[in-house]
């Protein structure tokens, strides 16, 4: 074979040769024509066979994705639709809360005690609030509120945020002139109260969410808060409402509710006690005015008092409804108790002669004094003096009982059934653990504890010829029917005798009040502290009824702590009884039962030394 020579190629091999380029048009469509009567199945790769295994497998794999696809679509279409439905109506559908308006607190005459007003709030979409930093500084500045504190709110990237809440519409204005993206307002309610610090524990107030809290405004919260109503709409995506859905539940607004309380009478009673705390540099004072006829509260005072619509800088003293809330050994107020009974049970006679000399009475080895030797005394100048003693030896001929089944009748160591929160019980003890000695200093007031409030009911007793009058702080039309305690002709008695402290001789001259007729009794103690008594800290009160010949109103005044020199209740407690007495009759169109002497002083009249 030849160097040259070619060789025949192997059996069953065919021979491709490789395409010469084109040289000119014709050669380039022959060789396109030639390419394209190539056939792709006679390629190697082509040509191998695929296991039937693997075909099969991949036709199950596309079968068995639209078989989950198919059931996909029938959850999501048939069985799943709610839980769909709802997810996409949270996209855009949402439910405004259309709030409702509280009630409002009128007094016993139609006046405003509490209402709502409807004020802008300011909020904010962080993710959305573009604000250059002078803005934001002077947006920190219209809030009051440091620019850390600002900014912590709007960086945090959220859907909301309060910036401020219930502020002036004056505020508003001027944060809108700013164009703050992303800051917006709401109308909200914010509670106003015309009388302020006059009735401020008598009204309470609301929080932010205008819940009650203290006062009427939480005794009568269901009634006051009515109910809130809604409405169904289409919101975009910058929290506008571009569409309503449904039917709008309305808001019911709150009922109104009208107290037995005269706001003026309420106005002038925080006036006086606020003067006597102030004039005798005391800590605290409270009173209280009832209808004899009706059992209403007519007014229940406070001081030191607060602003109900402004708390900010609250104290817990402020907040303290000490009428109702604090609790004292009630001191000589209880002698008219005791007295009433011994008469009743005709043990004595307002004539009944009492010695009383040397002014002083051991019991058991403790000895019980009055304030001077006053010898012989009838029971009537008991009651006028104020004598320890006297009342002592009445008390003692008594069974333990019968003075407790007296002091339960009127209503102490017993809840007042008032709805209005914070009153309290008081103290006293079953009448099976009394020792003598304390049997002694119950009848005078020392051994159990009272509420002002409860004292002022206690009296309704001598004002509604013996029976005891249910209380109210709603208003009454007509006259209630009372609890039978005395007998109408021992009352009476007892109101000439309480009349008589109030005339020369007694120990409350001050409380003499123009025009009408007035008794009552003084009350001075020692403050408790600990299990011993403070010797230079005293509580001085005043209860009393007016006017004597046709008893209207009971009236109860409480001066805690009077530390300018005078202590006594006839000197400190008194002359607030005497005014506020004045006040309340003149605005009740009561006509005086007296004769009007504008030329007499009280206060020159020499008042008789309370035995405490």
């Amino acid at each position: 074979m030849g160097l040259f020579s070619k060789k025949a190629p192997a059996t069953g091999a065919r021979m491709t040769k490789r395409p010469k380029p084109p040289k000119d048009g014709g050669d380039r469509r022959r060789a396109a024509a030639s390419v394209r009567s190539l056939s792709y199945a006679q390629s190697p790769l082509l040509a191998a066979k695929t296991p039937p295994g693997r075909s099969k497998f991949i036709v199950a794999l596309v079968g068995l994705g639209f078989c989950l696809l198919i059931g996909r679509a029938v959850y999501i279409q048939a069985i799943g639709t709610e839980f769909y439905l709802s997810e996409g109506e949270k996209r855009y559908a949402h439910t405004l809360e259309l709030r409702a308006s509280r009630g409002r607190i009128l007094d016993r005459n139609g006046l405003l005690l509490a209402t709502s007003v409807s004020v802008p709030s300011i909020w904010a979409i962080p993710r959305d609030v573009k604000a250059t930093p002078e803005q934001r500084r002077e947006l920190a500045r219209l809030l009051d509120m440091p620019s850390a504190e600002l900014d912590k709110k709007l960086d945090d990237g959220s859907r909301f945020a309060w910036l401020k809440r219930q502020v002036d519409d004056e505020l508003w204005k001027k944060i809108r002139a700013l164009k703050i993206e992303g800051v917006y307002e709401v109308n909200e309610y914010r509670r106003k109260y015309p009388e302020g610090e006059a009735a401020a524990h008598l009204v309470g107030f609301t929080n932010l969410e205008d819940v009650g809290q203290e006062g009427i405004e939480l005794a009568f919260e269901n009634e006051l808060k009515g109910r809130n109503g809604s409405r169904e709409v289409v919101k975009d995506r910058l929290g506008r409402v571009v569409e309503d859905m449904g039917q709008q539940v309305d808001a019911a607004n709150g009922q109104d509710i009208q107290l037995s309380v005269d706001s003026k009478v309420q106005f002038f009673a925080y006036q006086r006690i606020r003067d006597a705390v102030a004039e005798h540099k005391a800590k605290a004072g409270s009173v209280v005015v009832l209808d004899a006829k009706t059992g209403e509260v007519l007014a229940l005072a406070n001081y030191p008092s607060f602003d109900p619509g402004d708390r900010r800088k609250l104290t817990g003293a402020q907040l303290r409804n000490r009428a109702l809330t604090d609790t004292f050994e009630p001191g000589s107020t209880m002698k008219p108790l005791v007295v009433s009974w011994a008469l009743q049970t005709k043990r004595v006679t307002p004539d009944t002669p009492i010695n009383v000399a040397p002014g002083r009475i051991t019991i058991t080895g403790s000895t019980i004094s009055d304030s001077h030797a006053y010898g012989v005394l009838t029971v009537s100048e008991v009651i006028q003096k104020s004598s320890n003693v006297g009342t002592v030896k009445m008390a003692m001929q008594m069974d333990r009982k019968e003075m407790w089944d007296v002091f339960t009748a009127v209503g102490l160591g017993q809840k007042p059934q008032l709805r209005f929160p914070g009153a309290v019980t008081g103290r006293l003890r079953p009448w099976k653990t009394w020792r003598p000695i304390e049997q002694a200093t119950m009848s005078y007031g020392y051994g159990l504890s009272a509420s002002l409030f409860q004292l002022a009911r206690a009296y309704t007793v001598f004002a509604r010829d013996g029976d005891l009058a249910p209380v109210t702080m709603l208003k009454q039309e007509h006259a209630v029917q009372g609890t039978p305690v005395f007998k109408p002709e021992v009352a009476h008695t007892m109101r000439e005798m309480l009349h008589s402290v109030s005339l020369k001789g007694g120990t409350a001259p001050q409380a003499q009040a123009v025009g009408y007729s007035v008794g009552g009794k003084t009350g001075t103690a020692h403050k408790q502290e600990g299990r011993s008594y403070a010797g230079n800290k005293y509580r001085a009160w005043f209860v009393g009824i007016a006017p004597i010949s046709d008893p209207r109103i009971v009236v109860a005044v409480m001066v805690d702590e009077p530390s300018n020199g005078q202590y006594f209740g006839g000197t400190v407690a008194a002359p607030v009884f005497s005014q506020v007495v004045q006040n309340t009759l003149r605005m009740m169109g009561v006509p005086p039962d007296i004769e009007v002497q504008p030329q007499i002083v009280t206060r020159d009249i020499p008042a008789a030394q309370e035995s405490f």
